[in-house]
């Protein structure tokens, strides 16, 4: 029996997992104990709707994500500072005005600097965005806690995939598993710069404000569908075509994964057994 869809992300000094109903935290405080953190999960009631559901699972991970960090750090420094709704607002639209700045922006103006309209331009223009992503990828994964964050990711996978392969979640099990998966964040936002060039490529209008806004204005319906790209490439993993769609996403995740240690696999383990237990709960 195929195993029940699970998800996470990488969080400081931890790891959260979740599936459709639960929620879990662990991390490794500064005693060296693993802490983790159950939550239930609200029933999302878009969740059928082919495109709306992947734009509102994206603010749902965007949201469990920042407050998965901050109680994360709150754990790994014995702090206890909480976000709240206003805040979590205000740094979503932050990161989301400095998305639309550096990757519709900036490339859109590097690239009437070489070609002023046509197919060619929204193909250099996606270019120039993949290359920015992946420059910023490579920058920050020099750093210390970077890299021990895209360690706890490359744990998060392993165990995902240890999982999914039906094996008993044991650390010497998931050491086996590869740190890429097909459903990753980093996958998806490889899909979303992808289908960006053939949305784009729709706008003819050489106004460039309205080209710009435009674009904006298309950010949530590409991000929908990039969703059903990568929800119907977990169905079909060995299509030809599909495993060509979903590369470049696991050529990315080489840089924002690394191999973890095992008190890093051990607590990807311990945040996964924990919301297959909330599952098992649910159903009784």
């Amino acid at each position: 029996m195929k195993n029940k869809s699970v998800g996470g992300q990488a969080i400081i000094e931890g790891v959260m997992m979740k599936n459709e109903n639960n929620l879990a935290m662990s991390v490794r405080n500064q005693k060296g104990k693993i802490v983790t953190k159950k939550e239930k999960l609200k029933p999302n009631k878009l969740s059928k709707i082919p495109i709306i559901r992947g734009i509102t699972n994206l603010i749902e991970m965007l949201t469990l994500g920042m407050k998965g960090l901050v109680w994360s750090s709150n754990q790994s420094l014995g702090e206890k500072e909480e976000l709240t709704t206003k805040e979590i607002i205000f740094v979503i639209t932050i990161s989301m005005i400095l998305v639309v700045v550096f990757f519709i922006g900036l490339p859109f103006y590097l690239t009437k600097l070489v070609i002023q309209k046509g197919f060619w331009f929204n193909v250099l223009d996606g270019i120039i965005r993949i290359t920015i992503l992946v420059a910023y990828m490579l920058i920050i994964s020099r750093m210390q806690d970077v890299k021990t964050l895209f360690q706890n990711h490359g744990a998060e996978h392993k165990t995902v995939n240890c999982y999914e392969n039906n094996k008993k979640l044991t650390t010497q099990n998931v050491k086996k598993y590869s740190t890429l998966h097909p459903r990753c964040g980093t996958s998806f936002i490889i899909i979303v710069l992808l289908i960006s060039i053939i949305v784009f490529s729709t706008i003819t209008t050489q106004n460039w404000k309205l080209n710009i806004t435009l674009r904006i204005l298309l950010i949530p319906i590409i991000a929908g569908t990039s969703y059903e790209i990568l929800k119907l490439s977990a169905k079909h993993e060995k299509n030809i075509i599909v495993k060509t769609l979903i590369q470049p996403g696991l050529w990315l995740q080489k840089i924002t994964t690394k191999e973890p240690n095992n008190k890093q696999i051990e607590v990807a383990i311990k945040a996964l057994k924990t919301v297959l237990e909330m599952e098992n709960k649910h159903k009784v």
